[in-house]
């Protein structure tokens, strides 16, 4: 596949997304930050498909049939009961309120500081999401595009340059042009329209994702001489389709570990953060929100699936062919796709798979960071018309710019295991958002604005000195998935005995008082 066929297949693919984006764009900040509310409910729903996954999950859930087996479904199961949660308690929550940005809701109930508490903690999170996201894009770039090309640099400044980079940063300015590439391409068609564009590029990249997987399944059947019921048994008759694990607790994938993590991380990651509802907050009422999102959260558990039978079938075709499996079970997919000799199309569907997988998510980021930071911080509303649109516009610069330097550290780093501790970390910020949550909603108390933020720094240390501990402290026990729960009943337990506390001293005042 020759790096030039590459650029003219991305670059076709971004043609069809700049004119959903001519289509779709409108005027103002409500067109940019709501859409309106004029979203039809089903289109916002399949496009969530591809926003809740990701290009990591394109490229990591088949490769983990080999350990994990089917496991990953009993969290999939998790996620229904997260999200029949998200559609009955914060949707409703959300529309009442008639919020921009979710996270107003803890200025009404707690006060100023817990607001800002609340949004820079997504802010942190979602940043280091999408740059991750987009760090994976800006590879295939490198490694499709740009590498390929074989750019003579010289001995002149930009040879000069390039080479002290690469030995003070580990960075390479082919690099640099494939990051700058992904992040430009997501700022053009995302600049105007906002998330009125994203609902419906969102859509098509959700299509390009859920084909790249179909059409590499079939033709992989097709090459092991299966029909499609063939293979549908073959993958059921496998040791790797396993699902239910129940025998052993101490082990992560214990049915009842994912199933809970399941059921808290989808109610984290999809209702308490500004990038997942501001697309359900496009609806035309809370209703149509609500049947978007049960279509969209069964539609899920299908997908998965074929994601991990895809799975099956990787594994199959390479031990058919005697191909040595890759030492990383996330290059399984590329390995088979780019080299695994199916073919022209087989490459070029993963990369236009991988792309739209990644981009569903980092674009809508992309809007969500730009919305929060100009509702959130810089009270855009409370500014002339003309002014919110310059303020959104610099902003989403300055978002944009922000993402390619995140990016850039990823790539100095250059260690595996130091950026995904990195991006575990992001995982570290939803905790005490669900802690901060679910105490508004179930508690009545008022914990003091101002020990909010000394809570939620608190919470998310503990939970890491448990989980480092948890062998010793459990008898063998690992903290999995469950960690983001653990660390949002550890913010509920802090604001509990602040709120306590609060209490006795203002009891202690008025008797005083009286006394």
């Amino acid at each position: 596949m020759t790096p030039l066929l590459v650029l003219v297949v991305i670059l076709a693919y971004f043609g069809v997304l700049m004119f959903i984006s001519s289509r779709t764009k409108g005027e103002g900040n409500a067109a940019f930050f709501t859409g309106n509310k004029s979203s039809p409910w089903y289109v916002v729903a399949f496009g969530m498909i591809g926003a809740s996954l990701s290009g990591i999950t394109f490229i990591s859930v088949p490769g983990w049939v080999a350990t994990t087996k089917f496991a990953y479904m009993q969290m999939v199961l998790g996620y229904l009961i997260g999200y029949v949660v998200v559609a009955q308690v914060l949707l409703p929550l959300y529309y009442k309120l008639n919020l921009v940005s979710i996270y107003g809701y803890l200025e009404q109930r707690f006060g100023t500081l817990a607001y800002k508490t609340g949004a820079t903690f997504f802010l942190i999170s979602r940043t280091i999401g999408a740059a991750f996201r987009i760090y994976l894009v800006a590879l295939v770039f490198n490694y499709s595009i740009f590498d390929r090309i074989g750019f003579d640099f010289g001995n002149g400044f930009w040879g000069t340059l390039r080479n002290v980079l690469i030995e003070t940063t580990h960075i390479e300015l082919e690099f640099i042009a494939s990051v700058v590439f992904a992040v430009f391409l997501i700022w053009v068609y995302t600049r105007k329209g906002g998330i009125k564009t994203i609902v419906w590029t969102d859509t098509l990249q959700t299509l390009f994702m859920l084909l790249a997987v179909i059409i590499t399944f079939v033709l992989i059947s097709q090459a092991m001489e299966l029909s499609l019921g063939e293979a549908i048994s073959y993958v059921k008759d496998s040791d790797m389709s396993k699902v239910f694990f129940l025998n052993e607790p101490n082990e992560k994938t214990y049915f009842f570990k994912y199933l809970i993590s399941g059921a808290f991380i989808t109610i984290a990651m999809t209702g308490l953060d500004q990038d997942m509802m501001q697309k359900n907050l496009t609806c035309r009422n809370l209703k149509e929100a609500q049947k978007n999102m049960y279509t969209f959260s069964f539609t899920l558990i299908f997908v998965n699936l074929l994601f991990l039978a895809l799975g099956v079938m990787l594994y199959g075709y390479m031990d058919n062919l005697s191909m040595p499996f890759p030492e990383k079970a996330d290059l399984l997919f590329p390995t088979v796709a780019l080299d695994g000799n199916l073919g022209i199309v087989v490459g070029l569907v993963f990369i236009l798979g991988l792309v739209a997988a990644a981009y569903s998510s980092a674009d809508s980021a992309l809007t969500s960071l730009t919305t929060s930071v100009c509702v959130d911080f810089l009270d855009v509303d409370q500014k002339a018309t003309k002014e919110q649109v310059r303020l959104r516009e610099k902003v989403h610069w300055i978002v944009s710019l922000t993402l390619i330097a995140v990016i850039l550290v990823f790539r100095a780093i250059n260690d595996d295991s130091v950026i995904q501790s990195l991006f575990v970390f992001a995982g570290y910020t939803y905790g005490p958002l669900l802690g901060l949550f679910s105490f508004g909603l179930i508690t009545r108390l008022q914990p003091r604005d101002t020990l909010i933020p000394v809570v939620t720094i608190i919470a998310p240390i503990l939970t890491f000195i448990l989980q480092f501990f948890s062998p010793q402290l459990f008898g063998g026990y690992q903290i999995g998935f469950e960690l983001l729960p653990i660390n949002g009943c550890l913010t509920f337990g802090l604001l509990w005995i602040v709120s306590q506390t609060e209490q006795n001293n203002n009891k202690a005042v008025d008797n005083s008082l009286i006394n």
